[in-house]
C-alpha cells in the first residue's frame, strides 16, 4: 500500500509504532504538533511535519505529497486532571479537531484509520475483566472525549463509508528494546516512569495512594502493555482493514492485572535500588482493578502480546529513563 500517516507520531505510543512500522518495511509520514510529542523520537530519515491535525491545507498536502492510504490516529490530549478542569479543551482538541481530521480525510479519499481509543470510555465497570461489549459510562471529560469519536465512527461508515478500528488501550508501558525511545511526559503521571525517577534519584520516593482497596495487597490492579505490544496491535489492525475486515472495537491489554505494590516490587528487583514508598489516601474514582477481557482482538486480529511480562516493562523502562535521566 502507500503511505501511512501517523498522527501524534512523535508521542510515546506513536513513536513506537513508527518504529515498528519501519521495521516491517512500510511507508511512514507523521504529523505532530509537538505540544507534548517529541521531535528527537521520530528518526531524521522519515517524512515529519509539524503542525495540528486541524490545518487543512497542511493535511492535504501531507497527503498528497506522500500518497497517504491509510491513518493511525494518536494525537490528542490524554490527561484525565486536565481533563476535569478544562472539559471544553477536550471536546475540542479530541472530538472537535477529529471530526475534522476524518472529514478532510475522507474528501481526500482516505477511507481506512486506526484509532487510538481508551479504557477510559468505561468508566468504573461492574464486571471485571471487561469486554468491549459491557456498557461505556466514562466519568471524566477526557473518556467522554473518545467516546464521541468512537461514536461518530459509526454514523461516518454509513454515510461515508469510512473504515476504522478504534483501540481501547489498558495501561501502556515500557521502552523500545534497543534504548532509542521511551517514555516522557510533562507533567508525568504514570506509576511506572515515577517509580524508575525515584531510583534515579528525581523523586524522593514514590507515593501509593490506598492501601485498602479489595486486591490482595490492598492496592489497586491495573492491567499493563507493553508498548511495542501496543505498537504491534495498530499494524495488525490496519492490515484488517485492508483486508477488508469489518469495523470494529477492540480492547489492549493482556488479560492480567498488576498490583502497585507488585510493580514497585519488581522495579525494586530490576534496578537494584531500595525505593521509598510513601503511602497516602484513595483518590476519587480510583477503581479497585481494572483488567482487560482480550479474546476478541486475540481473535480476530491475532494479536499475542509478546513483551508485557512485568519484568521486561519494567527493564526496558529502566534501560531508556538510565540512558536519559533528564528525557528527550
Amino acid at each position: 500500500m502507500g503511505s501511512i500517516l501517523i498522527t501524534g507520531g512523535a508521542g510515546y505510543i506513536g513513536s513506537h509504532t513508527v518504529q515498528v512500522l519501519r521495521a516491517q518495511g512500510a511507508q511512514v509520514v507523521v504529523l505532530d504538533s509537538l505540544v507534548t510529542g517529541h521531535r528527537k523520537a521520530v528518526p531524521e530519515e522519515v517524512p515529519f511535519y509539524q503542525g495540528d491535525i486541524s490545518d487543512s491545507g497542511l493535511v492535504r498536502t501531507v497527503v498528497e505529497d506522500h500518497g497517504v492510504e491509510a491513518v493511525i490516529h494518536f494525537a490528542a490530549r490524554s490527561l484525565v486532571g486536565e481533563s476535569m478542569l478544562k472539559p471544553d479543551l477536550y471536546f475540542y482538541e479530541n472530538t472537535a479537531k477529529t471530526n475534522l481530521l476524518v472529514a478532510n480525510l475522507l474528501q481526500l479519499g482516505v477511507n481506512k484509520i486506526v484509532f487510538s481509543s481508551t479504557a477510559a470510555v468505561y468508566g468504573l465497570p461492574e464486571v471485571v475483566p471487561i469486554s468491549e461489549e459491557v456498557p461505556t459510562n466514562p466519568i471524566n471529560p477526557y473518556g467522554l472525549s473518545k467516546r464521541m469519536i468512537e461514536e461518530s465512527f459509526h454514523w461516518l461508515e454509513k454515510a461515508y463509508g469510512l473504515k476504522w478500528v478504534a483501540l481501547r488501550y489498558f495501561n501502556a508501558a515500557g521502552a523500545s528494546l534497543d534504548g532509542s525511545i521511551g517514555e516522557e511526559h510533562l507533567p508525568e503521571t504514570h506509576l511506572i516512569p515515577l517509580v524508575l525517577k525515584a531510583a534515579l534519584g528525581q523523586r524522593e520516593g514514590i507515593q501509593v495512594f490506598g492501601t485498602d482497596y479489595n486486591t490482595m495487597d490492598g492496592t489497586c490492579i491495573r492491567d499493563y502493555i507493553h508498548v511495542l505490544d501496543l505498537a504491534e496491535a495498530h499494524v495488525l489492525a490496519l492490515k484488517a482493514l485492508e483486508r477488508q475486515s469489518a469495523s470494529g472495537i477492540f480492547n489492549v491489554g493482556t488479560g492480567q492485572g498488576y498490583s502497585v505494590r507488585e510493580v514497585i516490587k519488581s522495579a525494586k528487583k530490576v534496578t537494584g535500588i531500595d525505593i521509598p514508598v510513601v503511602e497516602g489516601p484513595r483518590r476519587s474514582g480510583d477503581p479497585d482493578v481494572l483488567i482487560a477481557k482480550v479474546d476478541k482482538i486475540e481473535k480476530a486480529l491475532g494479536l499475542k502480546a509478546k513483551y508485557s511480562d512485568l519484568e521486561t516493562i519494567i527493564a526496558s523502562a529502566w534501560q531508556w529513563h538510565k540512558n536519559n535521566p533528564h528525557g528527550y
